[in-house]
Formats: C-alpha cells, sequence, structure tokens
C-alpha cells in the first residue's frame, strides 16, 4: 500500500470518531447535519475540489433517496392505513386468540413477526402495546402462578420487531444495504427470512421463558388502566382463550384478516416473484420484463398500497378527504430517517469519490478476513456509537461495499443481512428504541438493560450465527 492509502484509511477513522463525538458528545448534532459536516470535512481533506464535493454529496444523497425513499414513504403510508382500519389489531389477535398460557410467547412473536413485516420497530410496538398490555393484565388476574407475564410477552414482541426492523426488505436499513451492495433483492429478502426464523425464536420465547423468572416488569398502573380498561374479559384455558376476549379493545369492528394479509405480502412476493423470474426466464422473454417492472422495488410497494387503499380504506367506507390526512400524517414520523439515510448517501458518495473505499479494498485485499465477519462488526460498532442503526448500516455498507465485486450475488445478500443484523446489537441508551421499550414498561435502566438490550444483542448474535452457516452453501 502507498503511503496515500494509509492517509485515507486514517482519515476514515478520524472521520468516523468525529462523526461519533458530533452526535454523542453535548453538541448533540442531529445524525444528518452531522453526517453532512464530516462528508464535506473528509473530501476537503482527501483533497477535493468544491466542485466535486458537491457533485459526490448530491449524487449521493439523491441516488439513494430516489432508490430507497419512495420505497420507505410508501411503506410507511401501508402501514398507516393497515393501523387505522384496525387491520393489524385483528390480525395480532387472530394468532394470539386461541393460544394457551405456555404458548403464548411463541404466539405474540408470530404476531410481532407479521406486524413487523410492513412496520418500522417504535410504531409496530406502539400498535402492539394494546395487545400485550391486555394479555398480560389476563394471564395476571386469571394465572397468577406465572412469573411476570409483561416480561414473557414483552421479549418475544421486542424480538420480532428488531429482527424484521434490522434484516428484512422492505424495511429502510435492508433496502439502503442492497441499493449500496447492488445486492439482488429477492435473494435477500428470501435469506433475511431464513435467518430470521431461529432468531426470533431463540431470541424471543425462548430467551423470554428464561429471562420471566428473572426479571418482573410492572409498568405504570395509569398506563395499564389506558389499554385494558375497555376490555372484555375471557377465559385463559390450557385449550386457549375463546377468541375475540384476548386484548380487546373495546373496539368491536369487524375487519377481514385476509385483505390485511395480502396488502403485506403484496410487495414481497412481487419482490420474489422478479427474482425467481430472472433465474427461471429466458432474456428478452414478456413475462420476465413484466416480472422486472412490478418487481422493482418501488412499483411493487406502489402496488401493495394502492390495493391497501382500495381493500382497506374505500371499501372499508372512508372517505378520500380522511385517507389522504391519514397516509400524510404518517409521513411526518418519517422525515428524520428519510433526511439520515441521505446524510449516510452522501458521507457513501464522498467515500467512493475520495478513493478512500479503494483505500480500503487495498488494505484488506491481503487479509483473510470474511466481509460478512467484517460488515457485522462495522455496523455493530457504528450502531453503538452513534445511537442509531440507520447510520450503522449507511456507513458500514459504504465501507465494505468495494470489496464486493460481484453485484447481484448470494454473497452480496449475505453480506445485507449481516450488516442488519450488526446493528441492532448493543442497542442502549443512545437509542430511541431503548428509551421507548423502557418507559412504556416502566423499567428500570437495570431492568431495560437485562431485557431490551439483551433481547437486541442476542438478535444480532443469532442472526449473524445464521448468515455464517448459510454462507458454508451458498
Amino acid at each position: 500500500m502507498s503511503l496515500h492509502s494509509w492517509y485515507l484509511l486514517a482519515l476514515l477513522v478520524v472521520a468516523i470518531a468525529l462523526l461519533i463525538a458530533l452526535i454523542n458528545s453535548r453538541v448533540k448534532l442531529h445524525p444528518f447535519v452531522a453526517l453532512l459536516v464530516v462528508s464535506v470535512l473528509v473530501g476537503v481533506a482527501a483533497g477535493e475540489g468544491p466542485d466535486k464535493i458537491a457533485s459526490s454529496l448530491e449524487d449521493g444523497a439523491g441516488g439513494i433517496l430516489g432508490d430507497v425513499g419512495m420505497t420507505l414513504a410508501l411503506g410507511t403510508m401501508l402501514g398507516r392505513l393497515m393501523a387505522d382500519s384496525g387491520a393489524t389489531d385483528r390480525i395480532a389477535r387472530s394468532i394470539v386468540s386461541r393460544s394457551s398460557v405456555r404458548m403464548l410467547p411463541f404466539a405474540m412473536a408470530a404476531a410481532a413477526f407479521v406486524i413487523g413485516i410492513p412496520m418500522f420497530f417504535e410504531v409496530g410496538l406502539i400498535v402492539l402495546l394494546p395487545l400485550v398490555f391486555s394479555v398480560a393484565q389476563q394471564i395476571k388476574e386469571q394465572r397468577p402462578e406465572v412469573s411476570s407475564p409483561y416480561t414473557l410477552l414483552m421479549i418475544p414482541t421486542v424480538a420480532a420487531l428488531a429482527t424484521l426492523h434490522g434484516m428484512v426488505p422492505p424495511h429502510p436499513g435492508p433496502l439502503v444495504a442492497v441499493d449500496g451492495l447492488h445486492a439482488d433483492l429477492g435473494k435477500t429478502i428470501l435469506i433475511g427470512f431464513i435467518c430470521a426464523v431461529p432468531t426470533v425464536l431463540i431470541s424471543g420465547p425462548l430467551f423470554a421463558r428464561f429471562m420471566a423468572h428473572r426479571v418482573v416488569i410492572e409498568p405504570d398502573a395509569a398506563l395499564v388502566e389506558q389499554f385494558t380498561r375497555a376490555e372484555t374479559t375471557g377465559k385463559l384455558s390450557g385449550a386457549g382463550v375463546p377468541a375475540g376476549s384476548v386484548g380487546g379493545s373495546g373496539r368491536d369492528r369487524k375487519v377481514r384478516t385476509a385483505p390485511a394479509i395480502v396488502a403485506i405480502l403484496v410487495p414481497v412476493a412481487l419482490m420474489l416473484f422478479r427474482t425467481f423470474a430472472e433465474i427461471w426466464l429466458p432474456e428478452g422473454s414478456g413475462v420476465l420484463k413484466a416480472a422486472t417492472l412490478v418487481g422493482t422495488p418501488v412499483v411493487a410497494m406502489l402496488i401493495g398500497f394502492l390495493y391497501a387503499l382500495v381493500a382497506l380504506g374505500f371499501l372499508a367506507g372512508r372517505d378520500g378527504e380522511d385517507l389522504r390526512r391519514s397516509v400524510s400524517q404518517s409521513l411526518q414520523a418519517v422525515v428524520g430517517i428519510l433526511l439520515i439515510i441521505g446524510g449516510g448517501g452522501a458521507f457513501n458518495g464522498v467515500l467512493k469519490s475520495s478513493g478512500i473505499g479503494d483505500a480500503i479494498a487495498s488494505a484488506t485485499s491481503t487479509m483473510n478476513v470474511s466481509v460478512v465477519v467484517l460488515g457485522w462488526l462495522l455496523a455493530l460498532l457504528l450502531s453503538v456509537s452513534t445511537g442509531s442503526a440507520t447510520v450503522g448500516i449507511v456507513s458500514a455498507t459504504g465501507i465494505v461495499a468495494p470489496l464486493l465485486t460481484h453485484s447481484g450475488s448470494w454473497e452480496a445478500s449475505l453480506v445485507v443481512v449481516a450488516i442488519g443484523a450488526g446493528s441492532v446489537g448493543l442497542n442502549y441508551v443512545n437509542h430511541a428504541g431503548f428509551w421507548l421499550v423502557k418507559e412504556s414498561f416502566g423499567m428500570s435502566m437495570g431492568d431495560a438493560t437485562k431485557t431490551h438490550t439483551a433481547v437486541q444483542t442476542l438478535v444480532s448474535v443469532v442472526a449473524f450465527c445464521c448468515v455464517l452457516v448459510l454462507s458454508i452453501f451458498v
């Protein structure tokens, strides 16, 4: 390696340290601003001209927002339509309603798994809180011998939501990595789901049964009363719970679950359809062209959203103005995420144009270090340091991208999932999700660390192990 390459590597280390300092120090810059500031400074220090720095920022941010931003916005609006219609609530209740006490952690994990496909971690948790609280209260009243029902139900919920949020498209983090590493989306979805199932089972229900005897969670009584005061009563039994009685919210709206499930699965199915068509159909085939169009993430999400708009909106009797107001409000919650994604794209753009990416490739070309391991470790360290899984993903993606030479390969998809797994680990006080879980369940710092932080770290490690196992065969 040349002296200039070593300089660029040192510059990268300083840039990451400065990014961490700007986000976590007393300055407390928003990650979007911090990413832009560091990007400009890196460009100047690398000797780029003003015009090149500006174009790198614009191309990096614009490219990633063009690919990911629209998909994210459509996914957010789809999630809002499902929540407003009561479909998410009914899906969760349908899964949980016939579960015995022993199986409720598994049922709760399944409910969170389904709800977590189109929803962010925080949104999914808020949607599921009434169900978690109401079922836990019924267990306390009718099965007092059960240790800490809140722990028993909270841990599987967090595990499933965190797993999907970090590892499975169409969530923004995995989509960013898919775009940055030029991975095949269908392959990534397939690997993500294969890794997600054992990860959720181990980190959720099994870990919950282990922790239920060690951590007792008691949420604030006023919050519990707010979620459960309108509950209908039902009797838990070894055979199950009467349908409709578990987690009732006082809303007896008749919501068909089939259209909601279809709305969730349509985008995923279209993306997988494109992948299978590209593998099996001849070049130039009309079906292949159609599959390529409908399987593009933006188009797939648009089709899913339009279906939900009709099936869960107009056919449910909602007027156009009400629907427009609802989906518009849903976008307010993701503005910050979109900005962070754009800032990360700008940072990656400067890394590429300055030659830092090539220096990394040169430095690691003689090292016996797997790109999968490197991606997971970088995402883990950057996420815990900056307090943002998104920052961890976009930064790790930019660093390892030059090391992948085969776009669309199975290896690229494995690296995407590994980076996503790394980004959810060691979730602690500088993460918003930590405080949301802690305050929602009235936990002390110690209990929140033993449960929430431990769960997300276990998710990260188990998922990483699954990726390593799969890397042996693909």
